[in-house]
């Protein structure tokens, strides 16, 4: 488990987007997946910081479009997936799967976590896992470009983390995913407690992310695909774990 906290500033963005920033030098911090440039600018200006470095996970419009501003104004290097090169914005370092770069004074840990899209690569750094559109609070991503096998094998890596791990989301979702839990599992004291808690950080303004593994393993339930008393309470008895993912995903979708 890393020794090192790392800290973290959520930008809100767009309708429900966070652009996490964490410092990476003295006056220097990095964005992850700017969808829009303003609020960063906005945001480095009063604080009379300079953005050292941008990552993306995904190729989506949600999360990129804040790129070319940002690089004009802080000539910054652009990282993200070697598979997505030819639909993201012009990359100064392609990663891949496994690879381990510096980030000012940070190591990050590429994951490739395909199933949301299939180039969807994700950050480990010290304590946090920038995680994109794979992992959101108690909920998971739409399978756009993956299939449920992909995106289970991507949440079984996420799960296998240690406990401890920060999980930050690129999206404020957490309200109607525990609500969505709730629907499948209404008789549980612990997803009720998560959910009033959650509502009343939104109604103070506040974040309900990051979250942590450990919770997200205990609660979330496209993590609990494989536990059988999970998957017959919710009809999908004896199914493999990618079919029951596939299910309640449908079920998220209409919800």
């Amino acid at each position: 488990m890393p020794t090192h906290t790392l800290s973290l500033t959520p930008i809100p963005a767009r309708k429900d987007n966070y652009i996490w920033l964490f410092p990476t030098g003295p006056g220097r911090v990095a964005a992850v997946d700017p969808g829009e440039s303003d609020p960063v600018l906005n945001y480095l200006s009063s604080q009379e910081l300079d953005l050292s470095h941008i990552l993306i996970t995904h190729h989506h419009y949600d999360h990129v479009e804040g790129i070319e501003p940002l690089r004009h104004r802080f000539r910054c290097p652009i990282i993200g997936s070697h598979l997505d090169r030819h639909r993201l914005p012009a990359l100064d370092i392609a990663v891949q799967e496994g690879d381990q770069l510096t980030i000012g004074n940070h190591v990050a840990k590429v994951m490739h976590l395909p199933g949301h899209t299939t180039g969807h690569i994700v950050y480990l750094i010290d304590d946090v896992l920038f995680c994109g559109d794979v992992l959101f609070g108690y909920g998971s991503g739409r399978i756009f470009e993956g299939t449920p096998e992909q995106m289970w094998s991507s949440l079984q890596r996420i799960r296998a983390l240690p406990e401890a791990i920060r999980t930050c989301s690129a999206h404020e979702y957490t309200v109607d995913n525990l609500r969505f839990a709730l629907s499948l599992e209404p008789d549980t004291p612990e997803l009720n407690t998560l959910f009033e808690d959650a509502c009343a950080q939104i109604d103070r303004d506040q974040p309900t992310l990051p979250n942590s593994v450990g919770r997200e393993k205990r609660f979330n339930p496209f993590l609990r695909c494989d536990d059988p008393v999970f998957a017959a309470r919710i009809g999908c008895a004896g199914q493999a774990p990618a079919d029951v993912l596939a299910t309640i995903r449908e079920r998220r979708n209409r919800f």
